[in-house]
């Protein structure tokens, strides 16, 4: 219990170090969102609009420390600002937006991946030096050595446009409308077939090898020898005394791709025009929309430090050895 709370301790450092950064930066660079809102309009706007867009965006003469506990107190609440881009969007619905479609692109694609790639892993240690682990894993690096969005690209071009099997790009046809229906969810994966199964192929090979090596390492450690010379089944062996110690670093890694998963598969949204937490990124940057990328920032690092935290719980329910020095 000390070691779960030291951790946890820890990461709420971290966590109040990034609520820090997050507000300090934007301070210290040129500009301003009422000014780069005031921009768009080219001169349709009354100067003394500017002051009135100031307001709104929480961009007062207060002291920088008065302004620091303001936003402090606004992030506990859940008040990110306004959005520049989609001006007058809260920034946490515009998120919270974007944060559901990345779930369910670069979530379901990490877990597919995961899976697929631990067992493949297993499989292929287990049967060491046959066609399995000869083919496996060297087709699955080969793959990875593609960048995704190209993967992306083709997929797109070959299955998208000239076999018309798939949809070119968004996250659901325009003429449904949202909702928790058959017709609503099977459209949602048919758009999402493609930019999952493309950065499923490009990152399984990843987990794959990383479960190999470490599979193969821990199959000639003594506490297996002993659970084959009691005549345990091959199966009980793999999966209770091998692939259970083995999975360590690949949870590790898990956890930390879990983390990124909310900065969403950059490339593949822009190439699919996927409206997830990528997509609105590029939109922040290309339309100066600060609010947006702080709020985007804060939310992906809060992400990776709770992510970190349920490793470090996973890791300690897995490993009955750091029990006895947590």
């Amino acid at each position: 219990m000390r070691f779960i709370l030291r951790r946890l301790g820890f990461y709420l450092v971290a966590a109040w170090a990034a609520l820090t950064l997050n507000f300090f930066l934007p301070r210290l660079m040129p500009g301003d969102p009422a000014t780069a809102l005031f921009a768009r309009f080219r001169g349709q706007l009354a100067p003394e609009a500017l002051e009135a867009l100031r307001e709104t965006f929480g961009l007062t003469d207060q002291p920088l420390i008065g302004q620091y506990f303001t936003y402090l107190s606004n992030v506990f609440r859940g008040e990110l600002g306004l959005s520049v881009a989609y001006f007058p969007s809260p920034v946490a619905d515009v998120i919270g937006d974007g944060l559901t479609w990345t779930i369910v692109l670069a979530g379901s694609a990490l877990i597919i991946s995961f899976v697929i790639g631990t067992l493949l892993g297993v499989v292929s240690a287990w049967w060491r030096h046959s066609w399995i682990d000869t083919w496996l894993p060297a087709t699955f690096a080969f793959l990875a050595a593609f960048p995704y969005f190209w993967l992306a690209m083709v997929a797109l071009y070959v299955l998208g446009f000239k076999l018309n099997l798939f949809p070119l790009g968004h996250a659901y046809g325009d003429d449904l409308t949202p909702g928790f229906n058959f017709t609503f969810i099977a459209d949602v994966v048919r758009h999402a077939a493609l930019p999952v199964g493309t950065v499923v192929l490009a990152t399984t090979g990843g987990w794959l090898i990383s479960m190999r090596n470490t599979m193969i390492t821990v199959l000639g450690s003594d506490y297996v020898n002993l659970a084959r010379a009691k005549g345990l089944s091959p199966w009980r062996v793999v999966l209770r005394y091998a692939a259970r110690n083995a999975l360590l670093p690949n949870v590790t890694g898990f956890g930390m791709a879990l983390g990124f998963v909310l900065g969403g598969s950059l490339l593949t949204e822009i190439v699919f025009s996927y409206p997830g937490q990528g997509f609105l990124l590029v939109q922040a940057v290309r339309n100066q929309d600060y609010p947006l990328m702080q709020g985007i920032f804060l939310v992906i690092t809060l992400a990776v430090l709770a992510a970190n935290w349920l490793v470090d719980l996973m890791v300690l329910w897995l490993d009955p050895r750091t029990r006895d020095t947590a």
